[in-house]
């Protein structure tokens, strides 16, 4: 693989994108995350919420030593937490955690306590958002666990895409992958996971706002329910 990597200007990261999009659509997970290492080199990262290590794991095949940023909003669950420093642990990948600019503590003093329970998007937009849009000023392409069949606000995720709001390249690796897909990647590697996934939770964000599953919901119920929110704004 080369490590002399092209500057490339919004136009032609955005070409490339579109074109990768239909000549990857059937590429397994690895081979599009090869592409990825071989077209971007160290200005491609991982991001991961610490649910699974699933895509880390798949990068650090194709790339050794990738960047995979987590974003500590200050609100995980320790598991969260506990499974992020797993997996620098035992993984060959360099986390990277990226926090807001203000502590939770800062937060409450200037919009109030309990902000993700009066405005979630705003909440969201500060701990999560504005984080990421800082951190990956240094790359040209990022990665992510999204999956087509997570949700329906995610059933035409592109297996690479182009980001509009970063102006970057975004590369959904395993779009495809259903959840058994997800299981047997897990056993057959022994791939580490988030412990709250054996205990009723099916997508986990920040505690305060995700909740356990009921039988026959789809994965992401149990983020802000019983609001019209399904997502935090990464991905919108």
């Amino acid at each position: 693989m080369s490590t002399a990597h092209p500057e490339r200007t919004a136009e032609e990261l955005k070409a490339l994108a579109e074109q990768a999009g239909r000549d990857l659509e059937d590429a397994s997970a690895l081979d599009v995350l090869r592409w990825a290492a071989d077209t971007f080199g160290k200005r491609f990262c991982v991001t991961s919420s610490m649910e699974d290590a699933v895509v880390a794991h798949l990068a650090s095949r194709a790339m050794p030593g990738v960047d995979v940023v987590f974003l500590d909003t200050g609100y995980h669950f320790p598991e969260t937490i506990g499974t992020r420093d797993a997996v620098q642990a035992v993984m060959d990948v360099n986390v990277i955690t990226l926090t807001p600019r203000q502590t939770v503590a800062e937060q409450d003093a200037e919009y109030g306590p309990k902000l993700h329970d009066r405005d979630p998007d705003l909440c969201c937009a500060l701990r999560k958002v504005q984080p990421l849009q800082e951190g990956l000023k240094d790359y040209d392409a990022w990665a992510t666990g999204l999956r087509r069949d997570e949700s329906p606000t995610r059933a035409n995720t592109p297996v690479v895409g182009w980001d509009a709001k970063r102006q970057k390249v975004k590369i959904a690796p395993i779009a495809r992958w259903t959840q058994d897909d997800v299981d047997a990647y897990v056993a057959e590697h022994g791939v580490l996971t988030n412990p709250l996934l054996t205990d009723g939770y099916a997508s986990i964000g920040c505690a305060p706002c995700t909740r356990r599953v009921l039988a026959g919901e789809d994965a992401r119920a149990g983020r802000w329910a019983g609001r019209a929110k399904t997502e935090c704004g990464l991905h919108t």
